[in-house]
Order: structure tokens, then sequence, then C-alpha cells
């Protein structure tokens, strides 16, 4: 007993009856779990590289340091659909531009203002995978009502489940109502970051395909892409990438994928 009170009282390690650590302290703030006293270090936290960040199942709250980016993050999302902020103030400096490789994937589209996952005082977006899922498949669930999934039947696409952004919800929807969705999956299989896109995610993609298809090892697109928008029961959003415009293909089709995430 009196060896680890002695190595108790070396290390200045206290505890209360609340389960608060403190370091250096005899005394705890009474708000804090863990509560560390110094003036000669600081409070080192992990640090990974931004592919091994992304193989994790991160909870939210979970903060690390992000080599790739030399940023202190947080996850504001959950360990499903990850949405790492940067707490660093070099973050805000940050500069991205369509066609520059980020997140193993290149950017092709900034959000704006009143977007979803715009971050004022900082630049965020979409990038898309530098090659087709493996081989082209189903969009699934034909005939199958979805009642997670929105159903856009207006033409041109628009509305909940068609705007930019919302590839991610859709994924996730599609993926709770039909596990075995396939083009979802395929988008999905890169990791748990990835989704397929919307429809306007898609017409972005078209939009800057000149420029994407310049990067060093991006793959050119195909004819045609799934988006995860739903049109009916039966049908989903296709892009056109060779004339550019958008239809809706029965769902036992065979179309390519191309994954998106975002930054």
């Amino acid at each position: 007993m009196k060896h680890i009170i002695t190595f108790l009282a070396t290390f200045f390690i206290t505890t209360t009856t609340f389960a608060q650590i403190g370091i250096n302290t005899v005394i705890p703030d009474i708000s804090a779990a863990l509560d560390i006293t110094s003036t000669t270090g600081g409070l080192l936290v992990p640090r990974m590289t931004e592919t091994q960040r992304d193989a994790i199942s991160a909870a939210k709250g979970l903060v690390l340091f992000n080599t790739t980016t030399n940023t202190l993050q947080i996850n504001e999302g959950d360990a499903t659909t990850a949405n790492w902020v940067s707490l660093s103030a070099a973050a805000t400096s940050a500069t991205y531009n369509i066609g520059d490789v980020v997140n193993g994937g290149v950017v092709f589209y900034i959000f704006e203002s009143d977007e979803p996952g715009f971050v004022s005082g900082e630049i965020h977006g979409l990038v898309c995978a530098f090659s087709d899922y493996a081989t082209s498949v189903e969009w699934g669930c034909y005939g199958q009502d979805l009642p997670n999934v929105p159903n856009v039947s207006s033409n041109p696409p628009i509305g909940l489940g068609a705007e930019i952004g919302d590839g991610v919800s859709n994924t996730n929807a599609i993926l709770n109502d039909c596990p075995t969705a396939p083009a979802a999956l395929a988008a999905r299989s890169l990791g748990a970051q990835w989704f397929l896109p919307s429809v306007k995610d898609l017409n972005q993609m078209y939009i800057n395909k000149t420029t994407l298809e310049g990067v060093s090892g991006f793959s050119a697109f195909s004819n045609y892409y799934w988006s995860s928008t739903e049109y009916d029961t039966n049908s989903a959003w296709i892009q056109n990438f060779s004339a550019g415009n958008q239809a809706n293909y029965y769902k036992y089709y065979t179309v390519n994928v191309r994954a998106v995430r975002a930054f």
C-alpha cells in the first residue's frame, strides 16, 4: 500500500468520487473530467495521416491532428458519416480550386454560402474518385418503395434528394431501406466517407469534365452514371457525360458509378 501511495504522489494524479482525474493538480476543476496543470508542456493528441484517419470509425467529438493538412480536427459527424472540421487557425487560409487533389479525390465543386457543408471562413466542397467502380452495376431495388429516399419526378430534377450535397443522405437512406443496392454499395466500397452522388452533384462533375480529366492519374469519364436520386419505385436518375443531359433509367439497367465525398 505504501508503494502505491508513493507512486500516485510522485505523478501528482488525483481522482474524485466523480471519476475526475487531475495531473499536477490536487483538486481538478469541477467542470472537467481531466484537468492538467503544466508550465513546461502541452497536451499532445494523436497524430495521423488523412488516410489513417479515414480508416477508423471515428466517434462524434473525436479530436486528432491531421499530418496531411497540418491541422487539428474534430469529427462533428458520427462513426458512419464523419464530418472533419479543422480547429487550427491555419485552416481558414487554405484555398482549394476545381481540379485540386484532396482527400484521395479531385475537387469538382466548392460549396456556396447557402448550401449545406458551407463554413464561413473555410473552403469545403466535393471531390470525386479518380476512377469508376470496377464494373457497371444496377441501381437496384427495382419495384421497391424506399420510404426514406425522396422521389424526384420533376424534369429537370430539383428539390430534396436532387440538390448539391444530397448524395450522402441519399446513399445512407438507400442502404438503410435496401441494404443490397448495388450502385450505393459500389460507391460506399471506397470507405465510409464516400457516397453515390446526387443528380446535381453529377451535373457539376459533367460541367467540370475537361478540368477533371486533365488531372494526372484521373480516368476519363464513361457515357452514363448513376446518381443516388430516385425518380420513382422503378427508376432513378442518370447523368449523360457525352450529351450532358439527365434522364431517368429503370433501376435494373447496368450503369457506371463514380463515387464522391466531401472535404
